[in-house]
């Protein structure tokens, strides 16, 4: 259940950002979302936890700060990996990260 509602959050941070941050598109229609949602939901429980562990004095130094560089990088490699995520600029790339990472953190809360 809890990779369910992971999966949900990150398909509502990737259609929030795709309607409020300008540079950040989702296409496809419904399955690109739900395609870009999938690869991103197993980022975040395949890589997500090596990569914190490898980054863990940046986490500590940076006091979590770090994170939005793993989340941004894992939002990167969807796009490279399936296609259905247009990233047009770095600055795009920062505000979607921010958006998806504040509902799923949202959504962890719940």
């Amino acid at each position: 259940m809890a990779v369910f509602i992971r999966f949900l959050a990150n398909l509502l941070g990737l259609w929030l950002a795709s309607q409020l941050v300008s540079g950040f598109l989702v296409t496809g229609n419904w399955r690109g979302f739900l395609v870009a949602a999938v690869v991103l939901t197993l980022l975040n429980l395949l890589v997500k936890p090596i990569l914190k562990l490898l980054t863990l004095p940046l986490l500590i130094v940076s006091l979590g700060l770090f994170g939005l560089v793993i989340n941004a990088s894992l939002l990167w490699l969807a796009d490279q990996f399936t296609g259905y995520i247009a990233i047009e600029n770095l600055l795009a790339l920062f505000w979607a990260t921010v958006i998806v990472t504040a509902v799923n953190l949202a959504a962890n809360k719940l």
